[in-house]
């Protein structure tokens, strides 16, 4: 049924089930393709009113490049300027529950640097590299 391109809703009308339950036996039967996990790039437990700021989106962007994902150009060339911009500027990124995401002097073993390997690393970009096609002049 789910072949013949019926809808999760559809589907779960039919079988008496939540469409949770319909995700949830696609997964586990590879019909569906697994969740991304972003944990590395967002260790925290963001507070709500953080969840959709540039850093959360701009770390999740990257995360989903370097698990594969298809994230648009536009979106994906943000990021890597943003993280550029803080890995050359030796900063890093944390995050307060109370204040949100603070840039702070990078020491030791940075996150954002990592984050931003990993993406490079994925994307086929050598470190210190610019994103193809962006335009890093931050004249928009």
């Amino acid at each position: 049924m789910a072949a013949e391109g019926w809808s999760n809703a559809r589907l779960a009308a039919h079988f008496g089930v939540t469409e949770s339950g319909i995700l949830q036996a696609k997964r586990a039967t590879g019909l569906s393709k697994p969740m991304t996990d972003h944990s590395r790039a967002l260790p925290w437990t963001l507070r709500r009113e953080h969840s959709q700021s540039g850093p959360a989106t701009n770390l999740r962007n990257l995360s989903a490049a370097t698990q594969g994902r298809t994230v648009p150009k536009d979106k994906l060339n943000t990021a890597l300027r943003w993280a550029n911009r803080l890995v050359g500027n030796g900063l890093d990124i944390t995050y307060d529950p109370e204040h949100g995401f603070l840039e702070v002097p990078a020491e030791g073993s940075s996150h954002i640097g990592r984050v931003l390997a990993e993406a490079r690393a994925v994307l086929g970009e050598a470190p210190g590299e610019r994103p193809r096609g962006a335009d890093t002049s931050g004249q928009g």
